[in-house]
């Protein structure tokens, strides 16, 4: 674990929907190889000075390069956008584990800017010739993320929309079910607003099909020491025992799905999906 700060300069931006944008460093991986479903603490001295965790959605070995995906939802997000190629970021990680690769038939399920730790792994995952099939869920088509990409890659991409401005119109958890009618996976990933990963769980479960779930929590430290994101009743951290948590372990994880902890520890009710 890589725990000092590195002041890195922004050397591109993607701009991948109206509210969400990639932003690629230069990262020398002799120093610590990151691997899909970790992240990296980033912290915005330029405005604010506040520090939040994000999802690596690239990890680029042959140009030494790391990328992470950021959506416009608040203030510190918001400043980020802001920023401009050349500008600084204090960027310190890799943190937490990884998803684990096992079988030749892969699915990866994501909603919104979910999608951005999935990237790195079907890219991990086609590099060692697997079979992946993507679903990609948003609001609208505009918001639909990393589609061209995977497309790309040589996935098969099933998309939905609650609108049905493109692909399925419905839920990731529709998709998924009119999916799983005529095809079965060694495993899945998933990342999503949690409700929705709880939906897709019960899902996988009934269809016998072992799930790795990206969780977000509320993170001060990302080394363990806080407690701020621990989860309820196991006292896993999910900077430390997670991001990425198995069928079996989210199994005793009871606040999944159900609520969450903000920043001052207030239990916040997730609405049902």
């Amino acid at each position: 674990m890589n725990n000092n700060y590195e002041i890195l300069k922004i050397k591109n931006i993607i701009i991948n929907t109206q509210t969400i944008k990639t932003f690629v460093f230069d990262w020398e991986m002799k120093r610590e190889i990151p691997k899909p479903g970790q992240f990296m603490m980033v912290w915005n001295f330029n405005g604010g000075g506040d520090e939040k965790p994000m999802s690596i959605s690239k990890i680029d070995l042959d140009n030494e390069e790391i990328s992470i995906t950021v959506k416009n939802v608040g203030e510190f997000t918001n400043n980020l956008h802001f920023l401009k190629i050349g500008d600084k970021l204090g960027i310190r990680g890799p943190y937490g584990n990884n998803f684990k690769l096992s079988g030749d038939n892969i699915l990866a399920i994501g909603g919104g800017v979910g999608m951005a730790p999935l990237k790195s792994f079907v890219e991990h995952a086609k590099l060692k010739n697997k079979s992946v099939d993507v679903v990609i869920a948003s609001i609208t088509q505009c918001e639909l993320l990393f589609e061209d990409d995977f497309k790309k890659l040589g996935v098969n991409v099933f998309t939905s929309t609650d609108d049905g401005s493109c692909g399925y119109k419905g839920f990731a958890t529709n998709r998924t079910i009119d999916l799983l009618k005529n095809k079965t996976y060694d495993m899945a990933i998933v990342c999503g607003p949690e409700i929705m990963m709880k939906g897709i769980f019960n899902i996988l479960e009934d269809n016998n099909i072992n799930g790795q779930y990206s969780m977000e929590r509320y993170m001060k430290c990302a080394i363990g020491i806080c407690g701020q994101c621990c989860v309820d009743n196991t006292g896993w951290r999910v900077c430390m025992e997670g991001p990425i948590f198995s069928s079996e372990e989210i199994k005793q994880i009871t606040e999944f799905g159900n609520y969450h902890r903000d920043g001052a520890g207030i239990k916040i009710l997730n609405n049902n999906f």
